[in-house]
């Protein structure tokens, strides 16, 4: 897969929300509520152009019911895929488009950190600069290595988390 960090583009959250209503026309009943994260949610941040979006369901056991409808909508479903409580389906092969990680109401830790990342860096403009440089730069050095760019971000990640839970008030 090929390494692209761009600059924001505010048609990333026009994407989010179409994507979004077809999503809710799959889950339904299921449907608590669901959320734009990553950096795509983040006004002015550069990122890979990959919506990320997280619905929040009743029942996570029951998702796996709508795999046929979410390969309908063009979606790769990959079960919990390394996070145990979550599923995962991605859209656009390796010329990803969306990531949806699915979890159940309950799994409170999973959902704070994701929102508090999201909400950390919408309010901390150093932080998001930093984080933008780094994967700017990473981009640059592996752009055809998206596990060498996802390894050089893994130590400011797990820092990022760490400061936006420590901050988030939910």
């Amino acid at each position: 897969m090929k390494v692209v960090v761009t600059n924001y583009n505010v048609k990333w959250e026009r994407m989010f929300r179409e994507e979004a209503e077809k999503i809710k026309n799959v889950f339904v009943y299921e449907l608590i509520e669901i959320h734009h994260i990553g950096s795509t949610s983040v006004p002015g941040l550069k990122a890979k152009p990959v919506i990320d979006i997280m619905p929040v369901v009743k029942d996570i056991e029951k998702i796996d019911l709508f795999n046929e409808q979410m390969t309908g909508l063009g979606y790769e479903c990959m079960g919990e895929f390394g996070i145990k409580g979550r599923r995962y389906f991605r859209k656009g092969g390796d010329n990803r488009t969306h990531q949806v990680h699915v979890f159940q109401v309950d799994n409170k830790e999973d959902i704070n950190r994701h929102l508090a990342v999201r909400d950390y860096l919408r309010t901390h403009a150093e932080e998001a600069n930093l984080y933008a440089y780094l994967k700017e730069n990473l981009a640059k050095q592996f752009p055809k290595d998206i596990v060498s760019y996802n390894n050089g971000k893994d130590a400011f990640v797990k820092e990022l988390e760490r400061k936006a839970l420590n901050w988030y008030v939910k």
